[in-house]
């Protein structure tokens, strides 16, 4: 029996949250108030992508910040790699509603902010169904339909996290880092929309007038 201390070597990760009935109620009601397209500053290509508003901030008071200080406290404090010297609070940038239809996806990429977030409101499709074609029952990672994590390891090797898309996922939130790496696979033979919102969480650097 080998008394070898294993290291780990620490490495960001996400969090994954189960939103509660109050939680999803309210984030319906910011859809059905979505405001202005945001296509154009989205890597997306999906149809539809439009900004929706945390009215009073109840979203990021109470849902976001619990999650800020759990990241910090179980992974460390993003924003403390920010070259600022001064207390800046935390404050939600972006907030969007994302409709995607079959055959739409989103390529990889990552976003702007220190943290980032996405809810999965609707998945009309499930995961095994959308992998039975041939191509995919023979591979050893099926993303069809799936959203992906990528990141780099302490060889750098290109590593992966797959999420597979059932309904039951509905109501799942992740909370990552703004700049890791992901992107949503596209789904195929169904006309129902999926939808889901992400956001970014920002430091606020501007003056105080």
């Amino acid at each position: 029996m080998s008394d070898a201390r294993v290291i780990h070597p620490h490495n960001f990760g996400w969090l994954e949250k189960k939103l509660s009935t109050q939680e999803m109620d309210y984030l319906w009601k910011c859809i059905d108030k979505r405001k202005e397209s945001m296509k154009s500053t989205l890597a997306g290509n999906i149809h539809e992508s439009n900004k929706i508003v945390d009215e009073d901030d109840w979203f990021f008071k109470n849902t976001l910040l619990p999650l800020i200080y759990q990241y910090g406290k179980d992974m460390g404090n993003i924003g403390d790699n920010i070259p600022v010297n001064q207390l800046h609070p935390y404050f939600l940038r972006q907030f969007w509603v994302n409709y995607q239809k079959q055959n739409e996806f989103n390529p990889l990429h990552d976003h702007n902010g220190v943290y980032s977030f996405v809810v999965w409101m609707k998945i009309p499709t499930r995961h095994f169904e959308q992998n039975k074609n041939p191509i995919s029952m023979h591979s050893n990672t099926p993303v069809v339909s799936a959203f992906e994590f990528r990141y780099i390891n302490t060889l750098g090797r290109i590593c992966n996290f797959v999420y597979e898309m059932n309904p039951e996922i509905e109501g799942t939130m992740l909370f990552f880092p703004s700049r890791l790496q992901h992107e949503v696979h596209p789904f195929f033979n169904c006309d129902e929309d999926r939808i889901s919102i992400s956001g970014n969480i920002a430091i606020n650097t501007k003056e105080s007038l």
